[in-house]
């Protein structure tokens, strides 16, 4: 018996380590969550594009625990390797689909850039091979920092997170060193703008969902959503109001034609507007942890965290499946109403000002719910969970 003992690595906001078994434990926990919520009517078989973490890896733990789905997830993850064990988002794929196969269900798990048209290809393959030939369920949960365009291989966009018009300076969390830091943006250029609106609108969604059509692989009554995020005021010079608001706005231009596209067959192409939730992409966007110190500090004082998994759950159950759904002007589903209410909000727009790096302390009960969040996202600050691991067990995992 191999065993090693995992030791914790940040570097500013990056993990640069995982325990597995605390990744399993937090898998198993989500899992349970939405078991004891009970079946409810939903997909029965679901592509899920950037499956392997966050919101999209608690879409297919709804998808296959609340409502029996099959599920083929496409994520990009470093396998371990040698005395690497691999990222957070590998052991997430390995430890759901052990669940899931332990339950009955049909888990796929394919390892590959999403944007790649060789990618929709084998998807596919796969679901015409292993899923009965159709899909009912299309989420689009890809968050990536670079697009090569599938008609020019050789020109590559890189989205960046910058604001428009004009520069923004805030404080962001420093989770390695514990402290509130100050950061300056410039403005983007128009360039810089395009190539985050090529890489983060809804561009690959459309090809996603066409190629799946020429291919006769969607089943009648077939639903598509994309995860995107509003924010409040606080936040909206840097995103709203920047480069990745941008690219959400085109992402809504791309619904509503997808909207024309499938609606002769009964389907159904949606946004849905989440809400602020401790991911790794979340830890560096610039302000934003700021913003989630306070916004948790005031939830948790209200009885009102909603933390991903239990976020989904709700938009699958009430809203996407449900008779509940609560739509914007602009169609769009809007979970993210608790975050907004202004009874929340005004007590968030009081409580930022006081988050400076001189008032900061790492006691406070946002930043511990923040940062605990975050451990746990690479297996770490997982309750019962140690740091010895045995190699010999997970080498005998699956993927």
């Amino acid at each position: 018996m191999t065993q090693v003992t995992v030791a914790e690595k940040i570097t500013g906001n990056v993990a640069r380590s995982v325990n597995p078994l605390g990744i399993q434990r937090m898998v198993q926990q989500q899992i349970q969550a939405v078991t004891d919520a009970g079946r409810f009517t939903g997909p029965q078989r679901a592509l899920i594009l950037g499956g392997s973490s966050s919101y999209g890896l608690a879409s297919r733990i709804t998808a296959a625990f609340g409502a029996g789905a099959a599920t083929l997830s496409v994520g990009y993850s470093r396998p371990p390797q040698d005395d690497y064990l691999g990222t957070a988002s590998w052991w997430n794929q390995v430890y759901f689909k052990q669940a899931a196969e332990a339950a009955g269900l049909q888990a796929d798990n394919i390892n590959v850039n999403a944007f790649l048209p060789s990618t929709k290809r084998a998807v596919i393959e796969a679901i015409q091979r292993n899923f009965g030939g159709s899909i009912d369920l299309l989420v689009y949960s890809i968050a990536a920092p670079k697009w090569q365009d599938p008609v020019d291989p050789d020109n590559v966009w890189r989205s960046v997170i910058k604001p428009i018009g004009q520069p923004v300076s805030d404080f962001s969390v420093n989770l390695e060193h514990q402290r509130l830091e100050p950061i300056s943006l410039e403005p983007a250029t128009p360039a810089e703008i395009s190539a985050t609106t090529h890489v983060m609108g809804g561009e690959d969604w459309e090809l996603w969902v066409h190629s799946l059509q020429a291919a006769g692989v969607l089943a009648p009554n077939f639903k598509t959503i994309l995860y995107s995020y509003e924010g409040s005021r606080a936040t909206a010079a840097i995103y709203h109001d920047g480069t990745l608001g941008r690219a959400k706005r085109a992402a809504e231009v791309s619904a509503r034609r997808l909207q024309r596209q499938l609606a002769p067959g009964g389907g159904e192409a949606l946004i849905s507007v989440n809400r602020s939730v401790t991911t790794k992409a979340s830890a560096v966007i610039p302000g934003f942890s700021r913003y989630c110190l306070a916004l948790y500090q005031v939830e948790q004082a209200l009885g009102l965290r909603e933390q991903t998994g239990a976020h989904i759950d709700r938009l699958f159950r009430d809203m996407l499946y449900g008779a509940h759904r609560e739509y914007d002007q602009e169609g769009r589903l809007r979970p993210d109403a608790h975050e907004l209410a202004p009874a929340v909000q005004a007590e968030v727009e009081r409580l930022l000002p006081q988050l400076t790096p001189e008032n900061f302390s790492p006691e406070l009960i946002g930043y511990q719910e923040f940062r605990r969040e975050f451990r746990q996202l690479n297996g770490f600050a997982v309750p019962g969970v140690g740091d010895v691991v045995d190699l010999d067990q997970l080498a005998d995992l699956r993927f």
